[in-house]
């Protein structure tokens, strides 16, 4: 029967194409409005580190606060607190992360000195975030321990210098500083960049630092600040440090701190550690307010920041109305068109097909038209996220529909129509065949 439907459904469309096209155009218009957001608010909303996010956590200590209790710990740690958060060594795997401008060249080449960003990390922070390599690898917790003079850079920064060739044994000057390079990364971009998200800076519309690329040099966490020193820029301090950009000894937060926690128990473990540090700090007299500090996983990390900015949730919401309206008047011109059929319906009722018939033959020829208002909305969802790309926005290239989102259009074009069919199907199949045929 669903062929001979479909052939039914065929008929009926070319019959009146102007009202076809129309109601083809409103679910297109709709479905494509609504797939680019939904493309878009999957990006900016995802997970940067699918499969490993839920292993992945932040801690954070008070050491700020003096006279009155901040609402939230501070977003990053000052220097003692991490080391000795660091030091414990309580989680599979641990680094801290500080990023901070520098020049840089290679001695090899004949390029210009460029400016470009550096991060000092452990050792961990490679096989915790699953970072792949092209060439080499990362260094050793040895060469965390030596201070050695080692980096990892990044693929554009290899491209740029190298032309892409394996540049593992060669050198670079950062800083006047010569380092070795152990290893070139592969192309990999988490979005957003989450080990240096701190300051709910989305909330303000800034995405430039979030989802822009990785940074091109990682070297040891003590060789950056060796090389770097008087550099670093504080993130939020008491008082500010008698020599700016040295903050080791200051009174300042700029530091953050990552763990991998492989189970259940061991989060619960860890989080106890830190409530038991933040404890003992207080003894010591360092930390004033010991029960402002917790252990955010990754994803209640980008929860607590606000991820996605707040235009991009209210252009999803007005997308999604716009697709209801859409729907709205699909139902009206599909009642339209149904209703319009009251003979031809009446006279099937009459020869024995039951209302159930009537209904699946309505709500087939829906399902038509939400088939080509599916293919026709690809096609504008591919249109919006070109225009997307074209915007001056730092994730706009990140920007794709992926197959899974290609699905979703076909399925929410294809189920959006039925849904605008369920009613004049019903309508339809409720005609009574008696009072049509008296009008024949």
């Amino acid at each position: 029967m669903l062929g001979y439907y479909l052939k039914l459904a065929l008929r009926s469309l070319r019959r009146n194409q102007a009202l076809t096209a129309l109601m083809i155009v409103a679910i297109a218009v709709g479905i494509g409005a609504c797939m680019t957001t939904l493309t878009v608010m999957r990006l900016l909303s995802g997970d940067p580190l699918p499969g490993r996010s839920q292993r992945i956590f932040y801690p954070q200590v008070d050491a700020l606060s003096t006279d009155r209790l901040r609402r939230d710990p501070p977003d990053m740690l000052d220097y003692v607190s991490a080391m000795d958060l660091w030091r414990a060594r309580r989680a599979d795997r641990q680094a801290i992360v500080v990023d901070s401008r520098i020049k840089l060249q290679s001695p090899d080449t004949r390029q210009p000195p460029l400016m470009t960003q550096m991060l000092s990390t452990h050792a961990d922070f490679f096989p915790m975030f699953g970072a792949p390599f092209a060439h080499g690898g990362g260094w050793s917790a040895e060469d965390d321990d030596r201070r050695s003079r080692v980096a990892v850079i990044s693929h554009d920064l290899n491209e740029k210098l190298f032309a892409g060739a394996d540049s593992v044994g060669r050198s670079l000057l950062v800083r006047g500083s010569q380092v070795r390079i152990v290893g070139v990364l592969a192309p990999w971009r988490p979005s957003p960049l989450f080990y240096t998200l701190a300051g709910g800076n989305f909330s303000q519309g800034d995405t430039a630092s979030f989802y822009g690329r990785s940074q091109d040099v990682f070297v040891p966490f003590q060789t950056g600040l060796e090389i770097n020193d008087g550099h670093f820029q504080q993130f939020t301090c008491n008082a500010l440090p008698p020599v700016p950009g040295r903050l080791q000894n200051s009174d300042c937060v700029w530091l953050q701190l990552w763990v991998q926690l492989d189970s259940a128990t061991k989060v619960a473990d860890y989080r106890r550690f830190v409530a038991d540090y933040a404890a003992q700090q207080k003894a010591l007299g360092r930390i004033r307010f010991p029960d402002n500090a917790r252990v955010l996983s990754l994803m209640d990390w980008l929860d607590y920041n606000r991820v996605v900015p707040r235009d991009a949730r209210l252009q999803t919401w007005l997308a999604l109305a716009f697709l209801a309206i859409c729907l709205f008047n699909t139902v009206g011109l599909l009642l339209a068109k149904f209703l319009r059929r009251s003979g031809e319906i009446g006279v099937r009722r009459a020869l024995g097909a039951p209302r159930g018939e009537i209904f699946k033959q309505c709500l087939t020829e829906a399902g038509l038209i939400g088939l080509a208002g599916g293919l026709l909305g690809w096609l504008l969802t591919l249109l919006g996220l070109w225009a997307v790309r074209r915007q001056p926005v730092e994730y706009a290239d990140l920007v794709r529909l992926d197959v899974s989102m290609f699905a979703l259009t076909f399925a929410l074009a294809i189920g959006a129509s039925l849904a605008a069919g369920v009613f004049p199907a019903f309508r339809a199949s409720r005609i009574v065949p008696a009072m049509q045929l008296k009008t024949l």
